[in-house]
């Protein structure tokens, strides 16, 4: 490999490579609660971590005893002791809470590189942000499993990107051409607010009618049959009374009971389906197969360094933190193609955005 491979990265991603030697010289990884608690009792035994630099060659670090052997092509190249790499992930530590934006870590960087590391992030297609076999403490199955990070050391990131692939579309009655026109031509630093407003000051009323992209669709009836109706009830909530956190917004819709249930308890159990399924596989625009591809679950590291898993072990866990820390979120309305209205057939027609992230 390339000697001296410079690396350049913003909070989140140095977060990865963070994870990545600390879980290394700590030979495991606790599980959290629906808090992001650690759950003492609870954790997995890291027999390797794989990483794939470059396509087809994966270098595979096993842990062996006090040191860790860096393996290629089933040869041992070079080994590492585990205390160094402990020393490297408090320094990388350091050097995270000091910077903001992208910024370099020569001395990382360095001691990466006689590793066989030379990217901060593992190239990945999926959700899958780092490999590794576990143990299982009760079976001692173990099993080859990929994990997604998400850190709080740097912004907040989002769990569901906005596109024009997410907009909802709403049909609005009782108002004419002229009105509309007028809504359209508001263009003040609140116009978003302002529009809806708008609407609502000359009478008209907003109410679900469709999604704009087709195969987002698709795949949010692979999660629910009803997902579209109450991602698209709870979006207009967001939208007209200004209501960011999920928690919330789900309990709103189970007050109002947009789809007739009867139950409130219904709205939380599959919106928390679709919060879980967008953390480890699905996306807007990708065919999704209902699989995860994050199959491990999510690794949570913390403002401190601490670093938790939510294994599918504990998706409940899991799924109630997700609830808890993700808010709606408006993006670029001329970016995305939304909050304009417009006729079709006769009738007419607003689009919203969808965007969620973490807190």
């Amino acid at each position: 490999m390339e000697d001296n491979v410079k690396m350049s990265g913003n909070k989140g991603e140095w977060s990865e490579l963070y994870v990545f030697m600390r879980l290394l010289s700590r030979g495991c990884v606790y599980a959290a609660n629906e808090k992001a608690e650690r759950i003492d009792s609870v954790f997995y035994p890291i027999l390797k971590i794989m990483r794939e630099e470059h396509k087809g060659k994966v270098v595979d670090y096993i842990i062996n005893g006090s040191n860790v052997d860096i393996v290629v092509k089933s040869k041992v190249v070079m080994s590492v002791s585990r205390e160094d790499l402990n020393k490297a992930a408090d320094c990388l530590l350091r050097e995270i809470a000091i910077h903001n934006g992208s910024f370099e870590v020569g001395e990382i960087a360095d001691f990466a590189n006689r590793m066989q590391v030379s990217k901060i992030k593992a190239p990945s297609s999926d959700k899958t942000d780092i490999s590794m076999r576990i143990q299982d403490i009760h079976t001692n199955f173990t099993r080859d499993v990929g994990f997604s990070i998400k850190s709080e050391m740097g912004n907040a990131p989002t769990l569901l990107n906005a596109g024009r692939t997410t907009n909802f579309v709403y049909k609005v009655n009782g108002l004419n051409a002229s009105q509309a026109q007028s809504i359209n031509a508001i263009d003040t630093t609140t116009k978003i607010k302002d529009r809806i407003k708008a609407i609502k000051d000359l009478g008209g009323t907003i109410s679900y009618a469709d999604m704009a992209h087709s195969g987002f669709k698709r795949n949010l009836i692979m999660v629910d049959s009803s997902m579209p109706q109450i991602l698209g009830n709870m979006l207009l909530y967001y939208y007209e009374e200004d209501i960011r956190e999920c928690m919330e917004l789900v309990k709103l819709a189970g007050e109002r009971d947009p789809l007739k249930y009867g139950d409130e308890m219904m709205y939380e159990y599959k919106f928390k389906k679709f919060l879980c399924s967008c953390a480890l596989g699905m996306k807007p625009a990708k065919k999704w197969d209902g699989l995860d591809e994050a199959n491990g679950g999510y690794i949570i590291v913390k403002a401190d360094g601490e670093i938790l898993a939510y294994h599918i072990y504990n998706r409940n866990f899991f799924e109630q933190y997700l609830l808890d820390n993700t808010i709606m979120e408006k993006a670029s309305t001329s970016k995305h193609d939304y909050m304009s209205l417009y006729e079709e057939n006769g009738k007419m027609f607003i689009k919203m955005n969808l965007q969620v992230r973490f807190k």
